[in-house]
Formats: structure tokens, C-alpha cells, sequence
């Protein structure tokens, strides 16, 4: 089947591609920069702000996967609704069958953040021109590059010693971008996930600190926090600022977030999608393990480069 991928050059998106790929599929690589893709797929151009584009790259494909979002702009809100509307209007153009869309966890019926009201307005707005839409639901994916889970580790290795907001004692429920990627790879062929929406997660429910707490704990860490209820969350992203390398207006959007609670309460994709989530540790383990392998490989080309400079010399 030929597929497009958006953002697949992101964080999941890289790691879906490959995954499409190797299943046998045409990927089609959505990037605004084409020359410069280099991950798994034919790379095609196309920009969620302009619709002709999207036509073009749609073009022949049966399913469409959509991980585009604008987190990292303060207008992220208008941004993300137009590129769901134009989204949705080339897919019905080119008639494909289908879109899938990695939105948020969260229960409707609380106060959701922007950031997770965004999401469910993208579910909506990607649906609003008939094509049928399967989506998952996700909390905090852990692997290596993901912004939550780097916020989660820079916190880890910089402060031995932690002053918190409240937020650290909400539930969420982590789940490896491993585990995203084979649930969305297996919707593809489950006509049953047409038009529905499903909650994805690992098998534990845990709090933001029982998460650093385990990551501290995996890594011979000794953690010491101390509670401020009263750390606003202008505040709280202008420290993790200043302690990780999030920037303020994505580390606002995600602190807004971390005050609803994000677990699963429906288990439905588990009957289309059978198999056993990683625990927690298993994906902590996971992602620092490819982020030591990544580290080494980019030792090896930097030294792979003296040596040729000085071979030229």
C-alpha cells in the first residue's frame, strides 16, 4: 500500500516510516525539505500550511498518517487547527481512505490544558470532511528525543536535588514510542479501527515523580525533592528552561498539561492490537541505551573526520 507519513522526520514519525517500510509498504516522507531526508521512504515535499502541497503529496495514497503538530509556537492553538482543516480537505480531494492521527490522552469531561484541547479539536477537524479517522490516544511517550522524555531525564542528570510544582504528583501513563509505533502500524489493516478512537498506554499507571524517581533509581541516581505547591506554571517552564534544553513556549504548553491526568480508561485497542506493552523501566532502559548508542556513533564520525582532515594535511 502507498502511504504518507507526515513529520517523518520527528520523533515518531522517523521511527514509523521505518517501520512501514520494512513492513513492505510504499512510504511516501512528508518533509518540507526533501533534499535533506535521509530516513526510511521516498521523501515528498509538502507543507501543512499550504494545501497544494498536501494534494500533491497525497496523491495515490490509500491511508494517511498525520504527527504534525506546532507545540513549539505560542499561536500553536490557530496553527494546528488550519493545518487539520487543509489536511482534511486534500484527503477527501484525493480520496483516501483513511487517516491516522496520534492526538492526547485525557478525559473531555475535565478542565483540559491547550495543549490537549488542540489535540481533540485537530480529531475533529481532521474528520470534518468525511474521510474516516482512526485515533490514538497517548500520554507521555518515552524514547530518546521525544520532549517529555527528555524533559523527564534532563531533570534527572541536572538537579540531584529538586524543588517541584504540584504537578509532580499527577497520574499518568507512559508508554514506549516502540509500542506507539506497533499500534499505529497495527491499525493499518484492522478495518475495525475505521472511524474510532482508541487509549494507548504502557501497563503503569505512575506519577510524574514516581517517573524521575525510577529514572534516578535506574541510573544509581539519588533524587531529593521538595514539593512548592504554589510554583506557577509561567514560572515552572522559565525553570525548565533554564535547567533543559525545552524551550519556554513548548515547556509552558507541556506543563499546562501535566496538570490533567492522563491514563487509560478504555483497553479497546488491546483486542485489535494484541500484545504486551514494555513496563516502564524497560522503555527507560530502551531509550538510554539508544541514547548512548547515538552518542557513540556521533564520537566515531567527529574522530572519522579528524582523521581525514589530518589525512589531507
Amino acid at each position: 500500500m502507498r502511504i504518507l507519513v507526515t513529520g517523518a522526520s520527528g520523533f515518531v514519525g522517523s521511527r514509523l516510516a521505518t517501520a512501514l517500510d520494512g513492513e513492505g509498504h510504499e512510504v511516501r516522507a512528508m518533509t518540507r525539505r526533501p533534499e535533506r531526508y535521509e530516513g526510511a521512504g521516498s521523501p515528498v515535499a509538502g507543507d501543512v500550511g499550504e494545501e497544494r502541497s498536501l494534494r500533491e503529496a497525497l496523491e495515490g495514497c490509500g491511508v494517511a498518517y498525520y504527527l504534525v503538530h506546532s507545540l513549539d509556537d505560542p499561536d500553536f492553538e490557530r496553527k494546528d487547527a488550519d493545518a487539520a482543516r487543509a489536511f482534511a480537505r486534500a484527503a477527501a480531494a484525493t480520496g483516501i481512505d483513511r487517516i491516522v492521527y496520534l492526538g492526547g490522552l485525557g478525559q473531555d469531561s475535565d478542565q483540559l490544558s491547550r495543549h490537549l484541547r488542540s489535540r481533540r479539536e485537530v480529531e475533529r477537524l481532521l474528520g470534518g470532511t468525511g474521510v474516516p479517522v482512526t485515533v490514538l490516544r497517548a500520554g507521555i511517550v518515552v524514547g530518546h528525543g521525544g520532549v517529555s522524555w527528555e524533559l523527564t531525564r534532563q531533570l534527572v542528570a541536572h538537579l540531584p536535588a529538586m524543588v517541584t510544582p504540584r504537578w509532580v504528583s499527577t497520574r499518568t501513563q507512559p508508554i514506549a514510542v516502540a509500542d506507539v509505533v506497533r499500534y499505529l502500524v497495527g491499525v493499518l489493516d484492522a478495518q475495525e479501527a475505521a472511524g474510532r478512537v482508541f487509549e494507548v498506554g504502557g501497563p503503569e499507571v505512575l506519577t510524574y515523580l514516581q517517573m524521575m524517581t525510577r529514572v534516578a533509581e535506574i541510573q544509581n541516581r539519588h533524587l531529593f525533592v521538595v514539593p512548592v505547591p504554589l510554583l506557577s506554571p509561567q514560572l515552572s517552564s522559565r525553570w525548565l528552561a533554564l535547567v533543559t534544553d525545552v524551550d519556554v513556549a513548548t515547556g509552558r504548553s507541556l506543563i499546562d498539561s501535566m496538570t490533567n491526568e492522563v491514563v487509560v480508561t478504555d483497553d479497546a485497542i488491546r483486542s485489535v492490537v494484541p500484545f504486551d506493552p514494555m513496563d516502564y523501566d524497560e522503555m527507560v532502559m530502551a531509550a538510554l541505551v539508544e541514547r548512548a548508542q547515538q552518542r557513540r556513533r556521533q564520537v566515531g564520525e567527529r574522530r572519522g573526520g579528524w582523521l581525514s582532515r589530518g589525512a589531507r594535511r
